[in-house]
C-alpha cells in the first residue's frame, strides 16, 4: 500500500513593494510648492492644529525644567519630530481628498485613524515611539558617560558648562552625531509608509519596506529632503515654536506630494 505523502504547507509571500520612481532635486522643490498651495487654501483652517505641536513643546520645557530631568530637556524636544509623521497623517488625508477633488474640510482630518488606516498607522506610530525611547536613552547615556557623578545644577550650571568644558563639546559632539543617525532613521522608516498607509488598503509591513525601497533608489534626493525639513523645523521653533504653526502643516501636505512622486500609485 503506497505511503501517503504530506502535503506541502504554501509559505505565506509577502506582497511586492510597488515600483518607485528616480526622483531629482526639482521634485523636492516641487513637493513644497505643492504643499504650500494646499496650506494657503486650507486659509489657516488648521493653524489651530498646528499649534498643539507647540504647546507640546512648552509642556515638555516644564517637564524637564528640574535638576535630575535637566539632561532630557534639549533631546526630549529634538526627539519629538520622531513624532512628526504619525501627527502629519491627517495632512495627508486632506492632501489625497484635494487631489481626489473630494470634500477636504478639516472635519475629515481624523479620518485615518476611523478607517482602513487605523491599524496600520498604530503600528507604524509604535515603530517611532520605539525609535523615540531608544533616542533619549542613547541621549542620557551619552550624559552619563561624560558628566558621570559631577552633575550640574541648575539651567545656568548646565550650559556654562556643556560650552567651556571639554566634557560638555563632547556630550555636543555624540549626541549631535547620535541624534542624526536616529532623524535618518526616522526619515527612511517614516517618509513613504505614513502617507502609503493613509493613501492604499496596505499593512505598516510592506509601507515600511516601501519606504526603505525609495530610499535605496532615491538616497541623495532622501537625504536634501531631510536637510529641507531639519531648516524648516529649526525655523519653525522660532520664536518659541510658534512658527510650527504654520511649518507642520506645510511639511505635511509636501510630504504627501513627495510620496506621489516616489510611489507608483
Amino acid at each position: 500500500m503506497p505511503i501517503a505523502q504530506p502535503i506541502p504547507v504554501p509559505h505565506a509571500v509577502p506582497p511586492a513593494v510597488p515600483a518607485i520612481r528616480k526622483i531629482g532635486t526639482e521634485d523636492l522643490s516641487w513637493a513644497l510648492s505643492e504643499g504650500w498651495k494646499d496650506f494657503k487654501s486650507k486659509r489657516g483652517d488648521l493653524v489651530l492644529i498646528g499649534i498643539i505641536y507647540p504647546l507640546v513643546c512648552l509642556i515638555a520645557v516644564i517637564f524637564t525644567f528640574n535638576d535630575p530631568l535637566l539632561p532630557l530637556l534639549f533631546p526630549l524636544i529634538a526627539g519629538l519630530s520622531i513624532a512628526g509623521p504619525a501627527v502629519a497623517s491627517g495632512f495627508y488625508e486632506l492632501a489625497r481628498r484635494r487631489e481626489a477633488g473630494q470634500d477636504s474640510r478639516w472635519r475629515h482630518f481624523l479620518d485615518p485613524l476611523n478607517g482602513r488606516s487605523r491599524a496600520p498607522l498604530a503600528a507604524l506610530t509604535g515603530g517611532l515611539a520605539a525609535l523615540f525611547i531608544g533616542w533619549l536613552v542613547v541621549a542620557y547615556a551619552l550624559y552619563l558617560l561624560t558628566f558621570g557623578a559631577d552633575a550640574p545644577h541648575g539651567i545656568s550650571d548646565f550650559l556654562g558648562r556643556l560650552f567651556s568644558t571639554r566634557e560638555g563639546w563632547m556630550l555636543i559632539i555624540f549626541g549631535n552625531l547620535a541624534g542624526a543617525l536616529f532623524a535618518v532613521a526616522t526619515l527612511v522608516f517614516a517618509l513613504v509608509s505614513f502617507p502609503m498607509v493613509v493613501d492604499k488598503p496596505v499593512d505598516a509591513g510592506l509601507a515600511v519596506r516601501t519606504s526603505f525601497a525609495a530610499a535605496r533608489k532615491n538616497p541623495w534626493e532622501v537625504f536634501g529632503w531631510g536637510m529641507r525639513v531639519s531648516g524648516l523645523l529649526l525655523l519653525g521653533l522660532l520664536p518659541a515654536a510658534i512658527g510650527l504653526a504654520v511649518v507642520l502643516p506645510w511639511l505635511g501636505y509636501s510630504t504627501w506630494h513627495l510620496y506621489t512622486r516616489m510611489v507608483e500609485r
